[in-house]
């Protein structure tokens, strides 16, 4: 963050100045906790990271009951043994998850050509054969022969109306905006330049190299840097902690390094210029100060905190690193697969099903309390009920 005094306002981008704002603070203690409350509105504009902290309260659910300290000494060493022989067992857990992510990165082999395909539809550079382009969902299925021809003709006059798109339009940028976890981080500054994003590739460590991946966001040419290509690397590990192996519980992201973003001149959206009027407590004058400060955006996502290596992370960093985490592995494990399934938002449907189920059955619970209600009132009465229950109806 740097702080422009008046004398220094003559060096600012006229182009930075556009959305100027104007705050009144005084000249004492204005700065105070200021990157505190942004790292904490992150947080907070984030369901996934208070799910994730509230997973972890409800696994301190619970206390020993005081069976074990009550064991005779020699039961208690029997203990230890088998403590020693779950040690061991972590640890071949360890190694077989080492394996698994060499077959992710022998799979992630095969996977590639059919994503670079999709790359190539979405990106307007191969053209699909009408047999590529069938496809018989159920609703073409149930649809007449006389409704078909109807939506092809009218299908074939919307075409002729416009011009002829090229490849997907706006492909990655709608699937941002298809899921949540992703939609909560976009403003509408990053949405002109999201619709450049051409695709998104994950890479795996060598083998021999530390466990790791990295997310490639390709972009073509565009008014608003010259990179074009922004990576993320997660680090992982697959070793139980030796403090505390019983904590394992399959490989964890370490940390992450982002990448430098070379921003054109007057287009940098993750920061904003700003005026402040400061009143000087003891003369009572009065001084506007320019001040460059943070501003929200998607990439953001590219500058995480650093993970220090020694000593704690704050809260609010520490929060915001786990929320990172998360989204990392989500656009690695689901996004990246299937995202022709978010962009239609078929994946969505699929994952919001239960919650319809779960919708239903509260809504049951609270017909059925009404009723209830009903029933117990002393002056209810179902003659005067404009929609009475089908058993209270006259025949």
């Amino acid at each position: 963050m740097a702080d422009i005094d008046n004398k220094d306002q003559a060096e600012l981008d006229p182009a930075d100045m556009e959305d100027v704002e104007e705050v009144e603070d005084e000249e004492t203690g204005e700065d105070g906790n200021s990157k505190a409350r942004q790292l904490t509105v992150q947080m907070m504009q984030n369901p996934q990271v208070l799910a994730a902290l509230q997973e972890r309260l409800d696994g301190l659910v619970g206390s020993p009951s005081g069976y074990i300290e009550s064991l005779p000494k020699v039961v208690k060493r029997r203990v230890n043994a088998l403590k020693n022989l779950q040690v061991k067992c972590t640890q071949i857990e360890a190694k077989f998850y080492e394996e698994v992510h060499e077959l992710e990165r022998k799979y992630a082999a095969l996977y590639q050509p059919l994503f670079d395909k999709r790359s190539e539809i979405v990106n307007a550079m191969y053209e699909p054969t009408d047999e590529e382009c069938e496809w018989k969902g159920d609703e073409e299925e149930q649809l007449t022969e006389e409704m078909k021809e109807k939506a092809k003709v009218e299908e074939e006059k919307k075409d002729e109306e416009k011009e002829d798109p090229k490849g997907v339009p706006e492909f990655w940028l709608t699937v941002f905006k298809n899921v949540d976890l992703l939609s909560d981080m976009l403003q509408e500054h990053d949405e002109p330049i999201l619709k450049h994003l051409e695709d998104i590739k994950v890479k795996f460590s060598d083998p021999g190299q530390p466990m790791s991946f990295t997310l490639e966001f390709y972009f073509s040419a565009n008014e608003f840097f010259t990179n074009r290509v922004l990576t993320k690397t997660y680090k992982m590990q697959s070793e139980p902690d030796e403090g505390d192996p019983f904590s394992f519980d399959g490989p964890e992201i370490m940390g992450c390094t982002g990448c430098q973003i070379d921003w054109t001149k007057g287009k940098n959206v993750t920061l904003k210029t700003i005026k402040k009027k400061q009143k000087h407590k003891g003369r009572g004058t009065v001084r506007t100060v320019t001040k460059t400060v943070p501003n929200d955006s998607f990439f953001n996502f590219f500058s995480p905190p650093e993970v220090p290596e020694k000593g704690e992370l704050d809260e609010d960093s520490e929060a915001i690193l786990a929320a990172d985490f998360e989204i990392g592995h989500f656009l690695r494990e689901r996004i990246i697969p299937r995202a022709i399934l978010y962009f239609t938002g078929e994946a969505i449907e699929d994952d919001d099903d239960d919650d319809y189920d779960e919708e239903g059955e509260e809504a049951d619970e609270e017909e059925g309390a009404e009723e209830a209600d009903e029933e117990n009132d002393p002056d209810y009465d179902p003659k005067k009920d404009p929609n009475p229950p089908a058993e209270c109806k006259q025949q």
